[in-house]
C-alpha cells in the first residue's frame, strides 16, 4: 500500500468468463489514469464478450460531483478521429460493389477537384493521407465547416503541399470534405446517410455521422482533462519530442495548420456540430456499436454475413503509407482509410486495423484472433494516437485472447 486513496467508480455491464482482466483494467483507468466517464466493448468471433461502462456522462461535470448524471448503458459520445475508420468503410464497400475505382483520379468523380495541380490525385491517395492536402491556405469558420459547400470548394481550389502520392501526412480535418464530397459525387448520397442506411441500420448500431435531433439527448459532453502524471520511478516519457512540441506551438507549421483547418476551433458539444456530417471528426457512437461494426467487417455477427469480402479486408489492412508523417512528425502506418498497428498507434496485434480519436476514443479489429474492440470516453486527454487508457484495455484483451 502506498497510502494514496484511489477513486472508486461504479462500473456496470458484463464480461464473459475469462475476460475479467478487461474489467480490472477499466476500473484501473478511473482509479489511476484520469478517467471520468467511459465505455468499452469487445466482440470475439461475432459475439459480444465485454460490455462495460462507468463514471459520469459529462466530462465537464467533475470527477466527484455528487449530482453528476451517471453514464448509462446507451450513452454515446463524440469519437473525434475514430470517425475516420467508420467513414473509410464506405468507399471500400463501394469499391467492393463496383461503384468506386480506388485507382481512378478523384477528378473522375469530382471534376472541380482537378484544379491547382491535382489531376493525378487518386482515390486511394485520399484514403491513405497521400493527397498532399492536410491544410488549407485559408481556414474555414465553424459555420463554413458544416455547411456542406465551403469545405469541398476550398479543397477543390487548394494546391497540394507536396506532390500527391509521393509522401504522407495526416489529413486531420480536411479528410471530412475530401471523403464526404467523393462519396456524394460517386453515389448522390451523403456519407452520413450512406452509413445510416447501409451499415448502422442493418446492424442495429447506435452510430452516426450526422447525429439526428432525436438522439441528441443520449450524448454526453466531452471535455479536456489533464492526464495524471506517472510515478517518478516509472521511466515513462511525459513530454513529446521537442520537434513535435515546437510544431504544435508554431501556428505556421503544417502540423498546426492541419489541426486548425477549422478556426476558431468548433464547439464539439454543440448540437449543430454533432449533427454535421464531418467524417474526420464528428461521429458519435457507443462503444458497443463501434466494436459491433468492426466485428461485422471481419466476420458474421448474429447470423449476418460479414461486410468486407476477403479481398476488401486485405485492402483495408495492406500498408499504403508508412514512415515519418509530415503532419504528426512521428512514424505512422495507414492502409486505405485505417491506421495500422505500429509504434505510434499500437492496436490489438500486428495484423489489426482501426482508428484512434484524438484524446482517447479507439476502435479496431484483428481478423486473426476474431477480436473487435470499441472504446469511448468523455475525458479528452492530450494525445493524438496512443492513449494510456485504451492501451491498458487492449493489453488486457490481448492477454486474455492469448
Amino acid at each position: 500500500m502506498n497510502g494514496k486513496r484511489e477513486s472508486v467508480v461504479d462500473v456496470q455491464g458484463t464480461v464473459e468468463d475469462g475476460f475479467e482482466p478487461v474489467r480490472d483494467a477499466f476500473v484501473a483507468n478511473f482509479a489511476r489514469r484520469g478517467e471520468r466517464g467511459a465505455a468499452v466493448a469487445v466482440y470475439r468471433h461475432g459475439r459480444k464478450v465485454v460490455d462495460l461502462w462507468g463514471g459520469t456522462r459529462d466530462g465537464d461535470a467533475g470527477r466527484h460531483a455528487a449530482d453528476a448524471a451517471p453514464w448509462e448503458a446507451g450513452t454515446a459520445q463524440v469519437i473525434r478521429s475514430a470517425t475516420k475508420g467508420i467513414a473509410a468503410v464506405v468507399p471500400l464497400l463501394l469499391h467492393q460493389r463496383g461503384q468506386l475505382d480506388l485507382d481512378a483520379p478523384v477528378g473522375t468523380y469530382w471534376p472541380e477537384f482537378k484544379a491547382a495541380g491535382k489531376e493525378r490525385v487518386l482515390v486511394r491517395h485520399l484514403l491513405s493521407h497521400r493527397a498532399g492536402l492536410p491544410a488549407l491556405d485559408t481556414p474555414l469558420t465553424p459555420d463554413q465547416a458544416i455547411d456542406g459547400v465551403s469545405g469541398p470548394a476550398a479543397l477543390a481550389a487548394q494546391a497540394p503541399a507536396w506532390e500527391p502520392g509521393t509522401d504522407h501526412g495526416y489529413h486531420a480535418q480536411t479528410y471530412s470534405w475530401l471523403l464526404g464530397e467523393l462519396v456524394l459525387r460517386a453515389t448522390g448520397r451523403t456519407i452520413g446517410s450512406w452509413v445510416a442506411d447501409e451499415i448502422a441500420g442493418p446492424l442495429g448500431l447506435d452510430l452516426w455521422i450526422g447525429l439526428p435531433a432525436e438522439a441528441q439527448s443520449r450524448v454526453g459532453r466531452i471535455a479536456a482533462v489533464e492526464p495524471p502524471a506517472p510515478p517518478a520511478a516509472s521511466g515513462l516519457r511525459v513530454r513529446p519530442k521537442q520537434s513535435v512540441a515546437d510544431a504544435y506551438a508554431d501556428p505556421d507549421s503544417l502540423t498546426s495548420r492541419a489541426f486548425a483547418a477549422i478556426s476558431p476551433a468548433p464547439d464539439e458539444n454543440a448540437p449543430e456540430y454533432r449533427a454535421a456530417e464531418l467524417p474526420a471528426s464528428a461521429g458519435v457512437a457507443t462503444a458497443r456499436s463501434l466494436a459491433r461494426c468492426y466485428a461485422a467487417l471481419i466476420g458474421p455477427v448474429d447470423g449476418r454475413a460479414r461486410l468486407f469480402a476477403p479481398a476488401t479486408l486485405t485492402l483495408a489492412r495492406t500498408e499504403e503509407s508508412a514512415g515519418l508523417d509530415r503532419t504528426l512528425l512521428v512514424a505512422t502506418r495507414f492502409g486505405l482509410g485505417f491506421m495500422l498497428h505500429g509504434p505510434s498507434s499500437p492496436l490489438l496485434a500486428p495484423g489489426a486495423f482501426g482508428h484512434p480519436g484524438r484524446g482517447g476514443a479507439l476502435a479496431c479489429a484483428d481478423p486473426e484472433s476474431g477480436l473487435a474492440f470499441g472504446y469511448v470516453t468523455n475525458g479528452m486527454q492530450r494525445n493524438v494516437t496512443a492513449d494510456a487508457r485504451p492501451q491498458a484495455l487492449l493489453r488486457a484483451v490481448s492477454h486474455v485472447a492469448g
